[in-house]
């Protein structure tokens, strides 16, 4: 790492050592500080020509002359093509987050809907993350209430199973799905498979754009039941035909027949934008997500939207037409990368008449809306931030605040828990949870103390690799005057003590909201006005810093539940476990038996017999 103070001078010298032996391949580039941060990666059809570029730096706008100022260092790597340079750059940008490009922060996994295929009765659920499951995976969908949703609605209209293949196993009569209607209880024989069969398939095609023949013939069925005087019959299939009547209302703004496509609007105003993202599959709607991409307030919308189209793809599956709401200068490019990437011919197309144009104008009115409100939300964050730093005397707007908090029970399963907030709310990719190891049972000091010695020797680590990152500008601790002593104790012995301010916020004697107290270096404990809105935003962030903890805690609780003593034997695998568990009927009967008992259950011989006895007998 350089210690040399940056300057242009310097910046441009690094420039122009790497254009000497830069050649005119495609590639990526990655333009470094002197503390290590990656300033900016962009990709190049030819690499010697696009760092060339930068060397002009007086024709340079702002912004790039003072990346060019900070850049100590730069790293290449070349490509076959433009097109693999592109992803490779989506790559890096997604996981580096240089501050110079334009970023898209909000980069959550979308859910979809499963219908499995590894079951006689196959399962319907919602799913999010890798797709390992044997099934047919429909979506995805904008957020997870809409898979919740149109999930209620299917199991109204094909009474297909929700629960799992244990809960489904051990059933010996109807659950209350079946009693509602919302199932037809495959797990007690009420159907059989060959009549599940066709449920599921109604809801295959349903899912797979083909709603009106699946009611049209539900209609059939409703209207034979009734001639043949089976009333009861009747009236069910009507209450189905009446759940996929509803959520086909809600599709009929959207006519588009069973296309699938992504619809990019792009609204920009005052520097600021929102990208409106609308998912419709086999025809129908599947939601929309609103995003609001980092970038600098001279970036031209066309670019911010081919940055966003390129970061946003990046692992989620394509559909064969994505309408934009402006003509991209990288168009080609960007639809080679995306090709190459699915595997598969996407077009990008922006509609200029006709119903993909009204779609778009819809799109264009939902992402103006989005940006007014947040930028709205954000003033008002804004205005807080700064109360806050008057408020505990800081020497400015804190843009990270970290807040602790632990959790256990009767010192049982300690959780420690880091949330992180600043100037765009709650950064939840920055949480952190803490195993408490070292700490005494129940003292909370001692589990205080250990959260944040390790926080801050691993930030100290960091540091020393690739410079200050992350760096709190506040921490808010949930605890009274002993946790600020402790906090204030570690921060000193890492030497941080000067550079972070730490607040302590408890609540009073009577524990009611409202009423706490706050704990700081050189002011006497204080109170503030019910009504405050920065006491109002304080609590919020010691309320998401205990429910995230107690979240923590809670989890490892189950964990240690469902733990079994067989599972520290070694040499005790899945199948010997079960079949101790099925021959004796607990650990503890294991636990208790004799080397010749342990040897009468099926596949234990006498040497792992021998060796269970000696585990609980030391």
């Amino acid at each position: 790492m350089s210690t040399d103070k940056p300057s242009l001078e310097k910046g441009l010298l690094t420039l122009r050592e790497a254009v000497k032996s830069l050649s005119n391949k495609p590639g990526v580039y990655r333009m470094i500080s002197s503390a290590g941060e990656v300033l900016y990666v962009g990709k190049a059809k030819a690499l010697k020509n696009r760092v060339s570029s930068y060397l002009s730096v007086t024709k340079l706008p702002e912004r790039l002359q003072r990346m060019v100022y900070l850049t100590d260092r730069m790293e290449f790597i070349t490509t076959h093509t433009e097109a693999e340079a592109l992803l490779l750059e989506s790559t890096l940008i997604k996981k580096l987050q240089p501050r110079y490009n334009i970023l898209l922060r909000d980069d959550k996994s979308f859910p979809y809907i499963l219908l499995r295929e590894d079951h006689d009765f196959p399962q319907i659920l919602k799913h999010r993350g890798a797709k390992k499951v044997k099934g047919q995976y429909f979506g995805p969908f904008a957020s997870a209430s809409d898979v919740t949703r149109t999930l209620v609605i299917l199991q109204r209209a094909f009474l297909l199973r929700n629960c799992t293949d244990s809960y489904f196993g051990q059933r010996t009569r109807p659950c209350l799905q079946f009693h509602i209607k919302r199932c037809t209880a495959p797990c007690v024989g009420l159907v059989s498979e060959e009549d599940y069969r066709v449920q599921v398939e109604g809801a295959r095609e349903f899912l797979s754009g083909k709603s009106r023949h699946v009611q049209e013939r539900m209609q059939s069925a409703m209207e034979k039941a009734s001639k043949d005087l089976n009333y009861e019959l009747a009236a069910s299939y009507r209450d189905r035909i009446r759940a996929l009547t509803s959520i086909q209302t809600r599709q009929n703004v959207f006519d588009i027949g069973t296309s699938d496509l992504d619809i990019l609007a792009l609204y920009h105003h005052e520097g600021k934008s929102c990208v409106q993202v609308f998912f419709f599959r086999a025809g129908q709607n599947y939601g929309n997500r609103s995003y609001f991409p980092r970038h600098d307030a001279q970036e031209k919308p066309e670019d911010i939207l081919c940055a966003f189209l390129a970061q946003f793809y990046q692992g989620k599956p394509l559909p064969g037409t994505v309408l934009v709401s402006h003509d991209l200068p990288r168009k080609a490019l960007l639809e080679d990368a995306l090709n190459l990437h699915s595997n598969r011919k996407v077009s990008l197309i922006r509609p200029c008449r006709g119903k993909k144009r009204k779609l778009m104008d819809f799109a264009l009115d939902n992402a103006r809306d989005a940006l007014m409100r947040h930028q709205s939300t954000q003033k008002g964050l804004e205005d807080t931030l700064i109360k806050v730093s008057e408020l505990f005397c800081l020497d400015d707007v804190p843009d990270r605040i970290e807040v602790y908090d632990n959790s256990h029970i009767s010192g049982t399963n300690m959780t420690g828990a880091m949330i992180v907030a600043g100037r765009e709310g709650f950064t939840k990719s920055a949480y952190r949870r803490f195993n408490i190891k070292n700490a005494i049972s129940g003292d909370d000091y001692g589990m205080m103390r250990e959260v944040l010695m390790r926080r801050f020797k691993r930030a100290l680590a960091e540091q020393n690799e690739q410079g200050r990152v992350d760096w709190p500008s506040l921490i808010l601790i949930d605890g009274g005057q002993g946790q600020f002593n402790v906090a204030q104790e570690v921060l000193e012995e890492c030497g941080v003590a000067d550079s972070v301010a730490i607040v302590a916020i408890a609540k009073g004697k009577d524990r009611n909201a409202g009423r706490e107290q706050f704990f700081l270096s050189g002011k006497a404990p204080f109170t503030l006005p019910v009504n405050d809105p920065v006491l109002h935003y304080l609590q919020n962030l010691r309320d998401e810093a205990h429910r995230f903890a107690i979240e923590g805690h809670r989890g490892r609780r189950r964990k240690a539940i469902s733990v079994s003593p067989l599972d520290e034997i070694p040499g005790i695998g899945a199948r010997r476990k079960k079949a101790l568990l099925l021959h004796f009927g607990s650990a503890k009967a294991v636990a208790a038996a004799g080397v010749a008992d342990l040897e009468r259950a099926p596949g234990i011989s006498k040497a792992v017999a021998q060796k269970i006895y000696d585990y609980f007998h030391g």
